[in-house]
């Protein structure tokens, strides 16, 4: 699948301007974001690109008066994804207890728990914050023989530590983009708990009348806002409710859709601006 590299150029350039952007553009489906020398860079499959929807997103809201935006595209080739990916991607240690780390990473200090992931693409690096908080905020949970969700499981990472922490197999790993299935699929492979995951292509429609003790969802506010119904019918009495993906600002609009559903805040996790939140379902 080739993508597409979308670059905002902002100027004057501030960080909290990015964020106003990333809100303002969430409903496309960008993969990633990374903020590299005062742009903003956003991936986004080239199949699902679209100049009228970006242009009708970008005017739903004038920030002329704040700052000057440039906008240019540029194609990225499927087969290039993979060095680029190498040489960004760094590993994630957690609370001196998960690991996170490619094939090529050597001589990293050893942990609890150790997850190797080799993704199909290249892109998502900009997730490691949202990442590291989904999994600081797993290490304080109790996952024994939990029925557990791993909703947008992406490379996997989350639905493998929860099947390591000791949920109940199988751990049920959904995503919309097929090549996120094959890389949870290989990865569990990989890290020998391909028996204890089921992942599956798919949106928030696969899980009705299904139930779950604990729901990991890493994706964004606008399709948790759309999905938080879904995840609430879900869940079993009792059970969590996980949440990342989404920036600081967003945290009012999360807690408030979650309040409509007896939702109850139990703690939350930030991270250079991206929040994690964890509900219970009383």
């Amino acid at each position: 699948m080739d993508y597409l590299e979308v670059c905002f150029c902002i100027e004057p350039f501030k960080e909290e301007y990015t964020e106003l952007l990333i809100a303002q553009i969430s409903e496309m489906p960008f993969d990633s974001f990374v903020i590299e020398n005062s742009c903003l860079k956003a991936y986004i499959p080239k199949e699902s690109f679209s100049d009228s929807l970006l242009e009708e997103a970008l005017s739903s809201v004038d920030y002329s008066s704040l700052f000057k935006l440039d906008v240019t595209c540029n194609s990225i080739e499927h087969q290039n994804w993979n060095a680029i990916w190498e040489s960004s991607f760094n590993p994630i240690v957690v609370s001196k207890r998960c690991t996170i780390k490619a094939g090529f990473h050597k001589n990293l200090p050893k942990t609890k728990y150790n997850i190797t992931i080799d993704p199909k693409m290249a892109f998502g690096t900009g997730h490691h914050q949202t990442t590291h908080l989904m999994i600081e905020s797993m290490l304080s949970i109790d996952f024994s023989e939990k029925k557990v969700l791993d909703m947008g499981c992406g490379t996997g990472i989350l639905a493998m530590l929860a099947a390591k922490m000791g949920a109940k197999s199988p751990v049920e790993a959904v995503d919309i983009d097929p090549i996120a299935v094959d890389s949870t699929i290989e990865n569990s492979r990989r890290n020998r708990v391909s028996h204890l995951i089921d992942a599956k292509i798919g949106d928030v429609s696969i899980i009705h009348e299904r139930s779950f003790d604990i729901i990991l969802a890493n994706i964004n506010r606008n399709i948790i806002l759309a999905d938080i119904e879904s995840y609430y019918s879900s869940l079993n009495s009792g059970g969590l409710l996980l949440l990342s993906g989404f920036y600081d600002m967003d945290i009012p609009y999360i807690v408030k859709a979650a309040e409509k559903y007896s939702l109850r805040l139990l703690s939350t996790g930030s991270k250079d601006n991206w929040v994690s939140i964890l509900f219970k379902k009383d």
